[in-house]
């Protein structure tokens, strides 16, 4: 039996060693600790909120949908049943919550230095008040701790949201989504948050995307279309659109792989459209259909004001057997190089300087902060710089970012911190993680004397609530 470790939160984790700067952060720190959370992009289901149900267990709850986790097991070679992942082609039986629970417990050491482990340190001592760090010894105790405390009523989905003191969140969603549980939220006088969707119409846009002719036949129908041309299309995407935002939506999110715009006359257009509904779209025609339905989402967002957000720069599903074995989102996404400077002049020569128009990029390529991200953010009006996301997320990445874009942009050019996340109980965690980088980030401009300590203050509050509002038009 190894010794237990024991686990704690310093109040001054993330801050600067020496001690003059990390008094500085700590202050800095404390002017927005307490501040509301804004979640502009993020994956958390509106059911979620809307069941307002107990958590089933500790492996539903912090395995089975966090791909940051099951990612970091899986590359140490335990297999997705072991987790309690069904295998949707038959095969192994997936475990019971509790051996999933046992072989994460098992893994822990692996999580060390991620910022996968510093999240779920942060929810395991701050909600759950363990003190110790999770092994095959403790496995069944700390498995009992989590669920007992699931089955009281403060746990609930609900209760979390105001303890967390979340002010806006929103999910990603299909434009066929039907909305209805944001709906009835919006409806429920018991629940005072605010839950909002966002348009995300990848699978609608690309020729080339699985299903592509069955999604648009689908989006005509859904929208009343009286026709099935280039032009219904067009119309049909505005058509849904505009539900959204009718139930509150304030921006459209595009996860493409690389953020090419093209733009083209519209008989080229609908040529190419119809090709594509009869199948006979060739690779080069789709990638450039797909570049310009981004041209035309720009478009959109400049006429009905919805904020367009770029994902671009990841591989997804590298491994097909994983996709078909156990579907999509399972950790196997790899960041690929991106550009952006050349792909968006298009875009940007149209729509860079037009009045409302906010297009806010995210990069998981961390080259481009400083290359091309914070050079396009500091020339066009329209551009704002995402905040790190996904394999960026970490604290060392996050102060590397800041480093990479201020010089060249400076603070009221960035969107805010996004969390950008499945796992409902890191979304506190996330943001205070930024909120003491933030603070560490300015401390050491103040210590450096390059950065007045009033000013610092001043940042250190839009960073966290005037900009993610002002990006996001909320």
């Amino acid at each position: 039996m190894r010794p237990l470790v024991k686990i704690e939160l310093s109040e001054d984790r993330l801050f600067p060693v020496d001690a003059g700067t990390r008094k500085i952060a700590r202050s800095l720190y404390e002017r927005v600790a307490d501040l509301p959370i804004i979640s502009p992009h993020g994956h958390v289901s509106p059911v979620l909120l809307l069941d307002d149900r107990p958590f089933a267990d500790p492996a539903e709850l912090f395995i089975r949908h966090d791909h940051y986790v099951t990612r970091v097991m899986h590359s140490m070679g335990v297999d997705f049943s072991r987790l309690g992942i069904p295998d949707r082609r038959g095969g192994d039986e997936p475990a019971s919550p509790r051996e999933a629970w046992k072989t994460f417990c098992e893994h822990w050491h692996a999580y060390a230095g991620t910022a996968s482990g510093y999240w779920l340190t942060d929810v395991f001592v701050r909600l759950f008040g363990i003190d110790e760090a999770p092994c095959a010894d403790n496995a069944d105790m700390l498995f009992d701790t989590i669920q007992q405390a699931l089955q009281q009523t403060s746990f609930r989905p609900r209760a979390l949201f105001d303890r967390f003191n979340i002010e806006v969140l929103a999910t990603t969603d299909d434009p066929l989504d039907t909305l209805i549980p944001h709906r009835a939220l919006a409806q429920d006088q018991s629940f005072k948050g605010r839950v909002i969707p966002t348009f995300r119409p990848d699978a609608y846009l690309d020729p080339m995307a699985e299903g592509w002719r069955e999604r648009v036949f689908a989006l005509l129908d859904a929208s009343d279309a009286t026709g099935t041309d280039y032009l219904a299309y067009i119309d049909a995407l505005e058509v849904q659109r505009q539900r959204f935002i009718e139930m509150g939506a304030v921006s459209a999110d595009h996860g493409v792989r690389q953020p090419l715009t093209v733009e083209m006359g519209r008989m080229e257009a609908a040529a190419l459209f119809d090709a594509g509904m009869k199948g006979k779209l060739d690779k080069k025609d789709a990638v450039r259909f797909a570049g310009h339905m981004l041209m035309e989402m720009a478009r959109m967002s400049v006429q009905d004001g919805l904020v367009m957000t770029i994902h671009p720069g990841v591989y997804r599903n590298h491994h097909n057997e994983t996709l078909e074995h156990y579907g999509r989102d399972m950790g196997h996404d790899i960041p690929v190089r991106t550009r952006f400077a050349q792909s968006l002049r298009p875009l940007l020569e149209r729509y860079g300087t037009a009045a409302g128009f906010h297009l806010v990029l995210f990069t998981v390529d961390e080259t481009n902060f400083s290359r091309e991200i914070a050079p396009l953010a500091g020339c066009y009006p329209s551009v704002y710089i995402g905040a790190p996301w996904w394999f960026l997320d970490a604290p060392d990445a996050v102060q590397r970012f800041r480093s990479a874009v201020t010089e060249t942009a400076g603070f009221y050019k960035s969107s805010g911190f996004i969390d950008d996340t499945r796992a409902f109980l890191s979304i506190p965690a996330r943001h205070d993680m930024s909120r003491r980088l933030d603070a560490s980030f300015l401390a050491r401009l103040v210590g450096e004397g390059r950065l007045p300590r009033a000013m610092a203050e001043r940042v250190m509050i839009d960073l966290v609530d005037t900009m993610p509002r002002k990006v996001f038009k909320l």
